[in-house]
């Protein structure tokens, strides 16, 4: 009951405060023309003007109302004032909802203003002004703005917002244009009826494609790229059927800008015009009650968890389309640009029929069929095959405990068919199946969701000797399988990292880690994000007992250029060998958490000269990794293999200064991996 109350509030208040602003901006275009001041219908709409502020405050109250026991978990607190106070005076939300309350006062205030004083075209200016004031702090409790409050972030919402208002909120004044027509029919004041009307309707236009475009902005921020929960999920739903009533509001528009209008404002009156007056008036009316479920269907979607967020546990399909997936396949780029070439084609038809007057069959027809067309030359090549899991998220963090969990897994129940380093070198007896997959060197991982990966991990791949583990390993183990595949398949992706960074191209995510040091420190790897760059050394003993010398004399000079170092063994150290250690450096030592550490990062341990790729794998004795203070594996020396390298300290320190010089390039990686 409570979300009917606060979906009905919102709408409402909505409802009224784009009608307003809609109105007052109508207002202010056509009173150019000072006939306007004399129409019946005006003083109409100004009657209506405060009872509509009204609601958006009585709204405001019932949101805050809803609100306050949705926040506090008891439903009786939504008739608590002192509850009211407490979501108002300690909350973001609520001193936004404060801000819009006192708007929505001004807006009553000024609008009592309008009824009662002389017809004037600015007054109407300021009142659209003073409408769009709690339209635009509405948009801070909006989904952009409840994860960060920017001007970025905002604006586009904000656009959309009051340009839905100056279409919407308008509908109102058209309707009593033409219901006042009906009963008074002078031909003087109908063509003056049909210039505002026009007038509506040019404006209307660019209103709507505008609308379309920061309405795309917001829903693809949303959405974030995740296109297929657009079909899965009820954000997808919603935003289907918003942009469903919009088609058809559209549509009606276009009917009444092209072919109604133009009779309604004919000189002369004719035998069609009394018809074609009431058709009018029909769909008009039509398309003011889709006006109203697209408001609503806008204000479910601004309470509903966005897409990119959601969760989508059983993917209803057994297809999905990835590009990705496919683009290197044999005559697949070719095919997609062919459709899409074809689909521009359809579009362009759509303007050809309007130029050269195609009949209204023809117009649909000819699109169609080309739209149909492009479609089934673009589809089928980019269509591969999907499973329930498909767009399951993993439930287990991408970090080295899991990974290195997943390592000892891999060993223990796919080394005999994949090899000890994932490259798929197992014996298959029976010819007829297929070879173990190449984990490794083939962008398996990174062409496929994670959700296909663990779907094949849990129930085996038909046809080959893949068996599924589903019955004899956890759905946490088979996630932290499928974790060690992603870090298998990042860490060869890794050789091409170096000793030098590349500017403002972070690629790969560092593995996160928990650890705890000799010298009583300890936390996450995350813990430095937005904060220092981290040089992680792993090292053996004593054989980096002279590189150790090195880093504890440039202790300092590596500490000003906002780094961290953490030192990790390779192996157990005894209490001899870490105070021998601990003499030497003052920076900390990894005491707990090493294992793990140790063997997610020996995956990032091939370069270029060395690949690595047969045996069991070497583990070179000591190796360096500069994280940046954005989460991300920027360098990389490798003793063994890449020579001089940092031992020079001047050579390290210039990439540390060169980092510190870069903004945040990308975001931080996610803890999950995708």
């Amino acid at each position: 009951m409570i979300e009917i109350i606060s979906t009905f509030a919102r709408w409402s208040q909505l409802t009224a405060n784009l009608i307003v602003f809609g109105s007052c901006v109508f207002l202010a275009i056509i009173s150019a023309q000072k006939s306007v001041f004399a129409a019946d219908w005006v003083g109409r709409l100004e009657k209506a003007f405060p009872w509509l502020a009204a609601i958006v405050i009585v709204g405001l109250l019932g949101i805050l109302a809803t609100t306050t026991s949705a926040a506090t978990g008891v439903s009786s607190d939504a008739w608590n004032f002192s509850a009211w106070l407490e979501i108002v005076q300690q909350t973001r939300i609520g001193h936004i909802w404060a801000a819009r309350e006192l708007l929505a006062i001004l807006l009553l205030v000024y609008m009592l203003i309008i009824r009662h004083s002389p017809r004037v075209r600015w007054h109407y200016t300021i009142g659209a002004a003073v409408a769009a004031l709690p339209l635009i702090a509405g948009s801070l409790v909006s989904h952009s703005g409840a994860e960060e409050i920017s001007f970025e972030s905002i604006t586009p919402y904000a656009l959309h917002i009051l340009l839905a208002g100056m279409w919407f909120g308008a509908l109102p004044a058209f309707l009593l244009i033409i219901h006042t027509d009906r009963q008074k029919s002078d031909p003087a004041m109908r063509r003056a009826n049909a210039t505002y009307l026009e007038q509506f309707s040019t404006i209307a236009l660019p209103v709507m494609l505008l609308l379309a475009l920061t309405g795309v902005v917001a829903a693809d921020r949303m959405i974030a790229s995740q296109y297929h929960t657009l079909v899965a999920t009820a954000y997808g739903w919603l935003l289907n059927a918003k942009l469903a009533v919009l088609a058809g509001i559209l549509w009606i528009a276009y009917q009444a800008r092209y072919r109604w209008l133009p009779v309604f404002s004919q000189k002369n009156d004719n035998s069609r015009t009394p018809q074609v007056i009431a058709h009018l008036r029909k769909w008009v009316r039509i398309e003011f009650f889709m006006a109203l479920v697209l408001v609503l269907l806008a204000t479910l979607l601004a309470n509903t968890l966005p897409a990119k967020h959601a969760i989508i546990e059983h993917w209803p399909y057994p297809f999905r389309f990835s590009i990705g997936a496919t683009w290197d396949e044999k005559n697949v780029p070719e095919l997609v640009w062919l459709g899409v070439a074809l689909l521009a084609v359809a579009i362009s038809t759509i303007w050809v029929g309007a130029i050269v007057d195609w009949s209204r069959k023809t117009r649909v027809l000819v699109p169609g069929i080309l739209a149909v067309i492009a479609l089934a030359i673009v589809l089928p090549p980019i269509t591969i095959q999907a499973y329930p899991e498909t767009y399951q998220k993993p439930t287990v963090p991408f970090d080295a405990v899991s990974i290195s969990n997943g390592s000892r897994l891999f060993a223990g129940h796919c080394v005999n068919c994949h090899g000890p380093q994932g490259k798929g070198t197992g014996v298959v007896t029976d010819p007829t199946e297929k070879d173990p997959t190449d984990l490794l060197t083939e962008p398996h991982t990174a062409r496929h969701t994670v959700g296909n990966i663990f779907h094949w991990i849990s129930d085996g791949i038909p046809g080959t000797q893949m068996p599924g583990f589903s019955t004899s390993l956890s759905e946490e183990d088979r996630w932290d399988l499928v974790n060690f595949l992603h870090a298998l398949s990042r860490g060869f992706d890794a050789r091409l990292l170096g000793s030098m960074i590349v500017p403002e191209m972070p690629a790969v995510a560092a593995p996160v880690f928990n650890y705890s040091a000799h010298d009583h420190s300890g936390g996450n790897l995350k813990d430095f994000r937005l904060q220092k760059n981290v040089l992680l050394v792993l090292f053996s003993w004593p054989q980096s007992k002279e590189r150790f010398f090195q880093l504890a004399a440039a202790y300092e000079r590596i500490k000003d250029l906002n780094t961290e170092i953490l030192a990790v063994p390779i192996r157990a150290l005894t209490d001899e060998e870490l105070q021998q250690i601990a003499d030497i450096v003052p920076f900390p030592i990894v005491t707990e958490g090493w294992p793990e550490i140790k063997d997610t990062y020996w995956l990032y341990r091939r370069v270029r000269a060395v690949p690595d790729l047969s045996g069991k794998g070497m583990f070179p004795g000591h190796m360096e990794f500069i994280t940046d203070r954005f989460g991300y594996l920027r360098a990389r020396w490798v003793a063994q293999f890449e020579g001089y390298g940092w031992q020079n300290i001047s050579a390290l320190t210039l990439q540390l200064t060169q980092l510190n010089q870069e903004g945040e390039v990308m975001p931080p990686p996610g803890e999950h991996a995708h």
